[in-house]
């Protein structure tokens, strides 16, 4: 038993955030899943690396172009993408069905291209749902003002979302509260699964260049301590909404709280240590999506108490509040988060498509 089970038994679950073609085949992905990991997220980075490090993929996009000369990267890379997904959702599948459908989940997401496109991005994940036609797969949609209709009205037909760039409390409220419209709508909540993806170590990044600048003392001391806060203020905001009066219809009819889910766990500052936002953050019917240097710095070292997240509150909000006091805007930091991650998430699949359109063109001489 690794120390992934015993987080499991305090309640929270870790997803691998690292997805590649040899995993799968390899037997890799099924030894973490007995190691611990309950299920895997990717991105357009995730895909990238992996298309343009291996020749895993050259075979089957030899037998697309010979199928279809004319398909285009962005046909050919969904069709890469969810082979992977595909085979990855089977081997979790075990997990899903002894879960009863809590856990398990492989996530696939949309075009980052169409964050601000409500229909686009509501076509996109039907297509998506019905080519990997798998019930534990999850679809990623951001939090953006046009995703949240969107994660309403997928959430209504059936599939389960993993609602991805949060950082803002009120977005994380939209996005829980776009998630219960939707199971009220839907005519059988029993099978429907969603995760609220809120980014945490990006926070400090951004937060920790504002006091940076403020640079008294009393803003130095709130370094390192302003994303573990919010997302302490998220959990407690989850709790009011999954735990109380808000969702007990939708309870009473089998339906699932939706989970928090911490992203962007690699700790991006060296001073600070490598599991902060595993050790920090966790706490009954929560999911960490970990990358691989994380999970093994936590199996090695990293320390389990089951009463972290939901402990202190009070001093979370008085930790904003102090942000507030030396000169920070939270509702800064996040704002520009959210515009930096839809970019970045962009540029990461405009990068990802000029990968593979490379590749293309070796493969074709």
């Amino acid at each position: 038993m690794s120390r992934l089970h015993d987080l499991h038994d305090a309640g929270q679950s870790v997803w691998f955030d690292f997805i590649r073609r040899d995993m799968i085949g390899s037997g890799e992905l099924a030894q973490l899943v007995t190691d611990g990991i309950r299920g895997v997220t990717s991105n357009p980075s995730i895909f990238q690396n992996a298309i343009d490090t291996s020749d895993q993929y050259d075979e089957q996009i030899r037998s697309l172009l010979a199928a279809n000369a004319e398909a285009t990267v962005d046909e050919i890379f969904e069709e890469l993408a969810v082979a992977d997904i595909q085979g990855a959702a089977d081997i979790l599948r075990p997990v899903y069905d002894a879960a009863d459908g809590d856990d398990g989940f492989v996530s696939l997401e949309v075009s980052p291209l169409l964050a601000a496109d409500t229909a686009g991005t509501i076509e996109a994940a039907k297509r998506l749902w019905r080519k990997v036609d798998r019930p534990n797969l999850m679809v990623k949609v951001p939090a953006t003002p046009e995703g949240i209709p969107a994660i309403e009205e997928l959430i209504a037909t059936g599939i389960n979302i993993n609602v991805t760039l949060l950082f803002a409390l009120s977005a994380y409220e939209d996005a829980a509260h776009a998630y219960v419209r939707g199971l009220a709508r839907a005519s059988d909540p029993t099978s429907i699964s969603s995760v609220a993806s809120f980014f945490v170590s990006r926070v400090d990044s951004n937060a920790d260049g504002v006091l940076d600048k403020i640079g008294s003392p009393e803003a130095l001391e709130l370094r390192g301590k302003v994303a573990v806060a919010n997302a302490k203020l998220a959990y407690r905001t989850y709790q009011a909404i999954f735990e109380g009066p808000a969702f007990a219809a939708e309870l009473a009819r089998g339906a699932r709280p939706q989970r928090c889910l911490w992203a962007s766990t690699s700790t991006k500052n060296p001073a600070y240590s490598d599991v902060l936002y595993v050790d920090t953050l966790i706490g009954p019917n929560t999911v960490n999506t970990l990358p691989p240097a994380t999970v093994d710095a936590f199996i090695d070292h990293g320390t389990i108490d089951g009463a972290a997240l939901g402990s202190d509150a009070g001093g979370a909000a008085a930790l904003l509040q102090a942000f507030r006091a030396v000169g920070g805007d939270i509702d800064t930091v996040t704002d520009e988060l959210l515009d930096e991650g839809v970019r970045k998430f962009a540029d990461a699949y405009v990068d990802m498509l000029d990968t593979l359109r490379r590749k293309i063109e070796i493969i074709t001489g």
